[in-house]
């Protein structure tokens, strides 16, 4: 890519998209080519085409795609299965037709088997069942991987698939409704921390800005508790907070600064092309995407009192148990993303940090 290269970066306002947008201005490159939902539907046909007729993006970054946590990926099954199909369909198609020098294609690492070996390999893609709550959604990014890997094959493109494990940073979703569970832990843990100092003008400006359930900062404190209850957050018998963690507590899970998966999303693309993610030699295209993760994992437990430390939140912990807890252990092995020169630089401890002080400073005090 040059500075001057057009660069199209579908899903620009998302976690991720925001951070690949920022890194590269930083970087130096000033045509970059965003739109809005309202103004470009990516799961519309029509538009799609007269965009990228219109526009000419010479590199394609896809982002964009419907996202949630395992409550929304279990209840909105046919939403996230079809939109994210029309998603990446769209985008890459209409790159193939229209010349896009090379695009990277973003997924998931939820793409991998429930029971898969640990670390996840690249090549363990396919070789059992999906983990039936986010199924869908795991369906709609490998038939994504194999699109690219298949109009490569084809049509000689130069589409590259990664796969970032969980991630976290500026622009998550604090929706208790739909995030996941590192800013959902997060906010969380504020808002239990200003129930116990009884700090109800930081409740009411965190509701504010981000209503639950309709129930906003004008709301009487019985709505706000009550509906705060019903999301985990409430004032036990003996006077103390607790908040609620879905399952045992035990699921091992791995987490990325945002900035660093965009980081290596700009690296891979200032510097590896298709061919660099498989064998020349091998009779079979297969598993050519790359995992993009830490390498590092931690149970939920221990992750909910590193930002129980960050935040000072001196209330408990109630584990659900009736509540699932999902796969056990989910944990990328990176030796491909190492191999192609790109190792993550900030540390859970330091992310946990910045990702509760851009929170405050957008939401909570």
């Amino acid at each position: 890519m040059n500075k001057d290269s057009k660069i199209y970066v579908a899903g620009h306002r998302g976690l991720v998209g925001s951070a690949i947008v920022k890194t590269l201005k930083e970087k130096g490159y000033n045509n970059l080519l965003t739109r809005k939902h309202a103004d470009l539907d990516l799961t519309n046909t029509k538009q799609v085409a007269s965009f990228f007729e219109d526009e000419k993006p010479e590199y394609v970054f896809l982002a964009a795609a419907k996202v949630g946590g395992i409550i929304a990926n279990n209840v909105y099954r046919g939403e996230f299965i079809y939109e994210n199909l029309m998603i990446q369909n769209n985008v890459v198609h209409q790159s193939y037709l229209n010349g896009v020098k090379k695009l990277m294609f973003l997924g998931s690492t939820c793409i991998y088997p429930k029971n898969c070996p640990q670390p996840m390999k690249e090549d363990y893609l396919l070789t059992d069942t999906l983990e039936y709550t986010n199924e869908p959604y795991a369906i709609a990014k490998i038939a994504g991987i194999k699109l690219c890997e298949s109009y490569n094959i084809q049509y000689g493109t130069n589409f590259i698939s990664v796969m970032p494990t969980n991630l976290y940073g500026p622009n998550d979703n604090f929706d208790l409704e739909r995030s996941h569970v590192l800013p959902a832990l997060i906010r969380k843990i504020h808002l239990g921390k200003a129930l116990e100092n009884d700090e109800w003008n930081i409740i009411s400006k965190d509701l504010d800005n981000l209503p639950i359930e309709g129930i906003d900062g004008k709301s009487t404190k019985n709505e706000i508790l009550k509906v705060f209850e019903k999301y985990g957050i409430k004032k036990t018998v003996d006077g103390t907070i607790a908040v609620e963690i879905w399952g045992t507590g035990k699921p091992m899970r791995e987490f990325l600064w945002s900035e660093d998966m965009a980081d290596a999303c700009v690296f891979l693309m200032e510097h590896r092309d298709f061919s660099d993610v498989y064998r020349p030699t091998s009779k079979e295209i297969r598993n050519t995407h790359i995992n993009i993760g830490t390498g590092i994992d931690i149970s939920i437990a221990d992750l909910s009192e590193l930002i129980r430390n960050q935040i000072g939140f001196k209330g408990k912990f109630e584990f659900n148990t009736s509540k699932p807890d999902g796969t056990l252990k989910k944990l990328t092995d990176v030796t491909k993303l190492n191999q192609l020169g790109w190792q993550h630089k900030i540390s859970l401890e330091v992310g946990i940090k910045k990702q509760y002080e851009w929170y405050s400073k957008s939401y909570g005090h």
